[in-house]
């Protein structure tokens, strides 16, 4: 007897649509798998016969033949478990064969059949609605996972016998029902919190505003990490598709929580600067999402930056420009997205007290130069502020109170100025200033003929490539929006060159 099982695979974060076919018939105990399947997919064998037998049925004495077709994918991870069992148990007559019609199974089996969670059921669930299929069968654990795609009915099984009374027609499974209304949520932290360093707060307000990199260099204990962490709370909110895209990647990285919907927070990934570049961008034999796309829509931290493998960093160079990182492998190549907002943090020198009052620096003017010539320039290039961040004074640490905004005050300054550029850059493929193509920069940063003599003098003495300037003028054009002004004036270029300091260090 012949059965077909509708199921998917994953490939980059895109459901590919699988047909499990088994045949069943008497002979010899004989189970094969082919279809191109690896070996989690080969030991499925093992789980299926397994659980077949722990429920009372014996297919252990049959010649069991499943195909995943198509046979030029490559089939990986343990989701075919219960397609495979089921399609096996419809074979066996355990329940009607056309009670798998219009349905897309997807689950991992227990070897006493209960149904373990997968790994990107999100994208799947959406594969299977392009297939126009009407209702999906997923592990328990996944189902409010699965429920975010509209127009397909979401069946939760937590084990296999109460699968097979349900499609035996004895017995019901629980409804995923609709997904709960899109709710998102800032963070808990709050910039007030950080005693002094005003003008740190200044450029991490422009970076969330504008959506530009930033760079703090600092001694020890400056808060370099504590201001990092509270850069998500001035952004604003998830838009819903940003929050589906996100979430498409945390559930692809099985990194989502069980029994959760959507991603409702953006994203913050701290890699230790031990990671690789595989663990950077994503790779290995069967590729999976990296932390430059677990940051998507929200905030890459990089602390230690030159303590980072120069091969790390420099893999960071084409997301940071093309929003989006590339993998290929020998089966094919996958694209991830990778839209996120860098910030990083770094020693001003290995021993990490130059320029510190209370602390002296043991440096040599070399060991400096060496210490900052780890990270370079052409990835510097792709940062557009770089600040100092000093030692926090003992009066602003003694402060009974808070003497600084509330991250809610500075967050409805960056919205503003994120309305102001959406609605300039409308129909130019992004919404951001730090995002802008040389051509957009050029007809939306316009300066005044004094500022354009502050540009070439600080070009000159800083040494700034072609990127820089055009970074220089994207702050500008953030300055002047935070500001609430039609037009670039000289002010606003001055504070942007004045964030340069690491070109301004280097040069001395």
């Amino acid at each position: 007897m012949h059965v077909r099982v509708r199921s998917a695979v994953l490939w980059g974060i895109e459901g590919i649509p699988v047909d499990v076919e088994v045949d069943v018939h008497p002979g010899i105990g004989h189970f094969d798998i082919v279809g191109l399947p690896e070996t989690t997919v080969r030991e499925s064998r093992v789980r299926v016969l397994s659980a077949l037998r722990n429920l009372g049925f014996r297919a252990s004495s049959r010649w069991v033949t499943v195909n995943l077709a198509p046979a030029d994918v490559r089939k990986h991870g343990s989701l075919f478990d219960l397609p495979v069992a089921l399609g096996v148990l419809a074979c066996l007559e355990a329940f009607p064969a056309d009670a798998l019609a219009g349905r897309l199974v997807i689950g991992e089996l227990s070897l006493d059949g209960r149904i373990r969670p997968v790994p990107g059921v999100l994208p799947m669930v959406a594969a299977a609605r392009r297939q126009g299929l009407d209702e999906v069968i997923v592990p328990l654990a996944n189902a409010a996972e699965a429920g975010i795609i509209e127009g397909v009915r979401v069946l939760a099984a937590a084990d296999l016998d109460n699968l097979i009374a349900f499609l035996g027609g004895r017995d019901t499974l629980p409804d995923a029902g609709s997904p709960a209304a899109f709710r998102p949520e800032t963070a808990g932290l709050d910039l007030a919190d950080v005693r002094g360093q005003a003008h740190v707060k200044r450029a991490i307000e422009i970076a969330a505003a504008g959506r530009h990199n930033l760079l703090m260099i600092g001694p020890p204990g400056s808060g370099k990490t504590m201001l990092a962490r509270r850069l998500v709370s001035i952004l604003p909110d998830l838009t819903y598709p940003e929050s589906l895209e996100a979430t498409t990647v945390h559930s692809v990285a099985g990194l989502l929580h069980r029994r959760s919907g959507l991603v409702t927070t953006r994203p913050f990934r701290a890699p230790h600067h031990t990671g690789s570049a595989a663990a950077m961008v994503g790779g290995g034999s069967r590729p999976r999402p990296g932390e430059v796309s677990l940051a998507h829509h929200g905030v890459l931290f990089l602390d230690e930056l030159p303590e980072w493998r120069r091969e790390v960093l420099e893999v960071l160079r084409q997301p940071l420009e093309d929003r989006q990182v590339s993998i290929t492998r020998a089966a094919g190549s996958v694209t991830y997205p990778s839209d996120f907002l860098l910030v990083a943090a770094m020693n001003p020198c290995a021993c990490g007290y130059l320029g510190d009052p209370r602390h002296r620096c043991t440096c040599t003017p070399a060991e400096v130069a060496r210490y900052r010539a780890r990270v370079s320039g052409p990835l510097l290039d792709r940062i557009d502020l770089h600040v100092e961040v000093p030692a926090v004074p003992f009066r602003d640490l003694a402060a009974s109170t808070p003497t600084g905004e509330s991250s809610g005050a500075i967050r409805a300054r960056t919205i503003r100025a994120a309305r102001i550029q959406a609605e300039r850059l409308a129909g130019q493929g992004t919404p951001f200033n730090g995002r802008m193509e040389p051509s957009t920069v050029r007809r939306c940063c316009k300066v005044p003929p004094d500022a354009s003599r502050l540009l070439e003098a600080a070009m000159d003495r800083l040494g700034l490539s072609a990127r820089a300037l055009d970074r220089i003028l994207k702050v500008a054009r953030t300055l002047a929006d935070l500001d609430g002004a039609e037009a670039i004036a000289t002010v606003h270029v001055s504070e942007a060159v004045s964030y340069r300091l690491l070109d301004r260090v280097q040069q001395t």
